[in-house]
């Protein structure tokens, strides 16, 4: 549940904040190189940011067995009565909360975005999960700032390769898909039965929608973002298995895929035009 502190930093986020602008010593999450990297493209850090939330997470939405009752036995929670869509919905408020307060300490510390954001999730001690946002507030040397800070997962070179080549980064952006499939008696046939080595389609199609609607979810935050590409962090994809007693001691599996990434625009573009328009997905590889 969300508290009076949601619009801004809690108290102690206040406390550290006001003692950096007071004038107390700075500190931030970067190296050496990354702060050379970034003061050469006219930044300057100004502190350390934290936003963090603690969240219930169980609820998915569904009874019995929620991989049954889709089309071929899968469904993605991004579709219309599906499964786990509350769960889902749950992901992504936890994580925008957390990011929000750690934008929130960068706007207190007079900072223009948020470089290096580290997200990390986490059981707490007392119960739920903890969601952690972790970076490096900057600001611009020069009259033309941005109209409310970026977040970028990116550390300070590869954000000043991204100014190097005419990007800048516009928010960190997150793809989340559960994907859910009921284990029928071909695809049992298969792993159980079959003396052979041959594709398991099932558990091929399970995985590839899970994907897919999670780059779909990234594309959407991109564009609302005002970005026009996306420079990848990282997919993770986690498989489990639930037991479902409805159908003769049956299993289903669910598939859960998470895409986060930076969002991009070039600098000076001209007006986009209305519709959609393809997506570019970049990594910028760092330096041996």
């Amino acid at each position: 549940m969300r508290d009076r502190e949601d619009v801004g930093p809690p108290r102690s986020g206040r406390a550290r904040t006001a003692k950096t602008r007071a004038g107390g010593a700075w500190d931030s999450a970067l190296s050496a190189e990354e702060f050379a990297a970034i003061k050469g493209v006219g930044f300057e850090p100004v502190g350390q940011v934290l936003g963090t939330a603690v969240f219930n997470i169980g609820y998915d939405g569904g009874w019995g067995c929620p991989g049954a009752w889709g089309s071929g036995g899968t469904r993605v929670s991004s579709s219309a009565w599906a499964p786990f869509s509350p769960l889902v919905k749950a992901m992504y408020a936890a994580r925008r909360l957390a990011l929000s307060r750690a934008v929130a300490e960068c706007g207190a510390l007079g900072g223009d975005g948020v470089v290096g954001v580290t997200l990390r999730v986490g059981a707490f001690p007392a119960g739920g999960l903890e969601f952690t946002a972790l970076g490096t507030a900057v600001r611009a040397r020069s009259r033309s700032r941005p109209r409310r800070p970026f977040t970028s997962h990116l550390s300070g070179q590869d954000f000043a390769k991204l100014l190097h080549a005419g990007w800048v980064p516009t928010g960190l952006a997150f793809g989340i898909s559960i994907a859910s499939r009921h284990d029928d008696w071909r695809t049992s046939r298969r792993v159980r039965w079959t003396a052979g080595n041959e594709e398991v389609d099932g558990y091929t199609q399970l995985i590839n929608h899970a994907r897919q609607d999670a780059r779909t979810q990234l594309a959407r935050e991109v564009v609302s973002h005002g970005g026009d590409g996306v420079v990848v962090d990282g997919m993770e994809l986690r498989v489990r298995e639930s037991e479902c007693f409805t159908y003769g001691n049956t299993q289903d599996h669910i598939a859960e895929a998470v895409f986060v990434g930076t969002s991009i625009a070039r600098f000076g573009r001209a007006k986009q035009p209305a519709g959609p328009r393809p997506l570019t997905i970049m990594r910028l590889e760092r330096e041996r």
